[in-house]
């Protein structure tokens, strides 16, 4: 039976020339279709809700930080980065973004909670991490920390230890400072000095505890500082009217 050579090539060359067709027209209209969901205009994020309790942080901070760059559509914009953008924000501490068809942007922000003032320009969360929340903006009383920028971890450490034995026996702190040679000294509300020196702190504290009343009626001034860098007894300085 004889074969037509000339027909099988040109089905061949039909057929292949049908299956290019067929993948351009699929590849052209899938960019056009990319092309679509990824223009801003065609579907965009046209809403924001914001959720959590915002003392420092406004609606509007928020916004121009998310606007600070391109955003994209709602197909096309990126979560990691919007997410960085927010908390990018002096008083934002964490926040979630995800996005809701069909053109909404929720977002659930925490803001910091302020532990102390850290070098008197700066705040400290209490994770022990410095932020640059603008001190004025607080309202409440917070105690001051002081000490090297590279050495925050152990001056929350001894402000943590501290502090927790002060407040049993009904004192506070109003500032705490650490020298680069992590000598501690502690003010106390009331204005009482406690130098601590560098090593047995809290025996230190606690010896203060135990004297303070005795201290007290032995001079009808008032305590400026109590020194308690002494293996045993203390110096103490009176404040003169």
């Amino acid at each position: 039976m004889a074969v037509d050579w000339r027909e099988v090539r040109w089905d061949f060359w039909f057929g292949l020339l049908s299956l290019v067709l067929l993948l351009v027209g699929i590849y052209l209209a899938g960019n056009w279709v990319y092309r679509v969901l990824m223009d801003e205009q065609q579907v965009p994020l046209d809403a924001i809700v914001l959720q959590g309790e915002l003392v420092y942080t406004s609606s509007d901070e928020v916004r121009d930080a998310l606007v600070a760059g391109e955003v994209g559509s709602f197909f096309g914009a990126d979560m990691t980065t919007l997410k960085a953008r927010v908390e990018a924000l002096p008083w934002i501490y964490s926040a979630a973004v995800r996005k809701e068809w069909p053109g909404r942007l929720r977002i659930f922000l925490v803001e910091q909670v302020p532990l102390a003032i850290w070098n008197d320009d700066a705040l400290v969360n209490r994770d022990g991490e410095v932020f640059s929340g603008r001190v004025e903006q607080v309202e409440d009383w917070l105690p001051h920390l002081y000490g090297p920028p590279a050495d925050i971890d152990e001056v929350m450490r001894q402000y943590l230890r501290i502090d927790e034995l002060l407040q049993l026996n009904g004192y506070r702190i109003d500032e705490l400072s650490v020298t680069e040679r992590f000598s501690v000294s502690v003010g106390l509300e009331g204005g009482i000095t406690l130098h601590l020196g560098r090593e047995a702190r809290l025996q230190r504290i606690q010896r203060f505890i135990d004297l303070h009343e005795r201290l007290q009626r032995a001079d009808d001034r008032d305590i400026d500082y109590v020194d308690l860098r002494y293996d045993t007894g203390v110096a103490v300085g009176w404040r003169e009217e």
